[in-house]
């Protein structure tokens, strides 16, 4: 189930909303947890059961571990859960992948597993990690009420797909939010919800049709034309896709009295690789920097050794998104990037005007999404010689009737904060703030955009997710 889906918007929502806001306070964790429970097991029944065991024994293994009195024996038990999540997510998501290259080097006759990859793993291992490491660490207190741990692992709105969300950022929430139960708070995250679901299912999804249009054709038929649109619909398309995606998770949160941290702040408006993933999934890079960066010296190291932690984080970071070369090599890419700022780009960028170092940061993105998108490495190496080469010829490729005006509402609304006065208006939409005149024109501005997208979603047979399977 997804929240861009006809079941998630005119069956499960409603009914859920409507039960979770007529049950006694007491009860509500236990409707989110039931909901969850039944939301996850929609798309894979089989895993709920394996969610649910993991999250179990990681919060007795973790209460063992904060019950141990000296550091050595509470390592072990660190090392002892780390090791239980980090296999299941080798398991499912990685071991088909070192099996093939194996076999890609040995020649050897190895059999693939039949894995099915549980929905949502990358996010919600995270996230016990998370968990595990701060107690550790001595952040918080373990928690006592296993279903409070279940509440905040199994939470429907981040569960498939973030935001990653460390547990001292909500546990305050999960035992007490009554003070975020007013109705400027609940109209805010509808409209956020609304606003979200707008992105994903009449921008993301019209914009996808026309990058899957180019992408399918015969690299024979993608010329420097083709390559472009199909780049630029793309770069579109994940952008509006997964920001759409958070601003859904964030609305639905808000509406149960949650705030969730944000996900996205305007990242094609950055000025440099390096301002970019300050601005593009937050939350895995705020992780990435506590768990990972961090732990191997940060910038509080030598310069090589800076250049080397960059890379690795961000070959880790490409990896974490799919056991694929073309992930691995969009994660070196952005990598090397990161290198090239520390060393000289970023002060180049930064001293000439903003507009032209946008454009710059977005031309480089562009190119690698090309290589997030394509599996296929030597189609993903072709379409990016056909971005270069201006090499024109007569190009079969159908040009969607909607692209052009869809292609040209992205620019204006991922490029909206460019200018203060727009930028001021972003934040008066997002901050909830709303006097009596602005509640009734979020009310209609809501519902307005929420039919809007039911009809797209009805008339449109294209309704994919791409960190569905992340």
């Amino acid at each position: 189930m997804v929240f861009s889906g006809i079941t998630f918007l005119v069956y499960f929502l409603p009914i859920f909303l409507l039960v979770y806001h007529l049950v006694p306070h007491k009860f509500k964790n236990a409707v989110i947890l039931i909901g969850s429970f039944y939301f996850y097991s929609w798309g894979g029944p089989k895993f709920v059961f394996a969610i649910l065991a993991t999250t179990l024994l990681d919060f007795f293994l973790v209460n063992a571990m904060h019950n141990q009195k000296t550091q050595v024996a509470k390592k072990k038990f660190l090392i002892i859960s780390l090791s239980i999540n980090l296999g299941l997510l080798f398991y499912f998501k990685y071991c088909n992948f070192f099996i093939e290259n194996f076999k890609a080097i040995s020649g050897a006759d190895v059999s693939l597993l039949k894995v099915i990859l549980p929905i949502g793993i990358s996010f919600y291992t995270f996230e016990s990690i998370t968990y595990i490491v701060d107690v550790y660490r001595g952040l918080h207190a373990p928690l006592k009420n296993v279903w409070h741990y279940q509440t905040y692992i199994l939470f429907f709105p981040k569960l498939i797909a973030g935001p990653i969300v460390r547990y001292n950022d909500i546990a305050d929430q999960i035992t007490n939010r009554e003070k975020n139960y007013t109705p400027e708070i609940k109209l805010s995250g509808f409209l956020i919800f609304c606003l979200g679901l707008a992105k994903k299912s009449i921008l993301a999804n019209t914009l996808g049709m026309q990058a899957d249009a180019v992408f399918n054709l015969p690299q024979n038929q993608i010329d420097t034309a083709a390559a472009w649109v199909g780049s630029i619909a793309y770069t579109m398309q994940i952008y509006f896709d997964f920001s759409g995606y958070s601003d859904m998770a964030i609305g639905i949160a808000k509406m149960l009295g949650f705030k969730l941290p944000e996900n996205f702040n305007n990242p094609y408006t950055s000025i440099s690789i390096t301002d970019f993933w300050r601005r593009w999934h937050i939350t895995l890079g705020t992780w990435m920097k506590n768990y990972l960066y961090i732990p191997l010296g940060g910038n509080k190291v030598s310069n090589v050794k800076l250049y080397r932690n960059l890379i690795v984080v961000f070959l880790l970071s490409g990896f974490w998104h799919g056991a694929s070369w073309n992930f691995i090599i969009w994660g070196a890419f952005h990598g090397l990037f990161l290198v090239l700022d520390r060393l000289f780009l970023e002060n180049i960028l930064s001293k000439i005007p903003k507009i032209v170092s946008v454009l710059i940061t977005l031309i480089i993105v562009n190119t690698a999404w090309i290589l997030f998108k394509c599996e296929d490495l030597s189609l993903g190496t072709h379409v990016i010689k056909q971005l270069y080469s201006f090499n024109f010829f007569d190009g079969k490729f159908a040009m969607n009737n909607d692209f052009i005006f869809m292609v040209s509402v992205g620019f204006f609304f991922a490029l909206f904060t460019l200018f203060s006065a727009t930028k001021k208006i972003q934040e008066k939409v997002y901050s909830g703030n709303f006097t009596s005149a602005t509640k009734w024109i979020a009310v209609l501005v809501g519902i307005s955009l929420f039919y809007l997208s039911l009809s797209f979603i009805t008339s449109l047979t294209f309704n994919p997710f791409i960190y569905f399977r992340f």
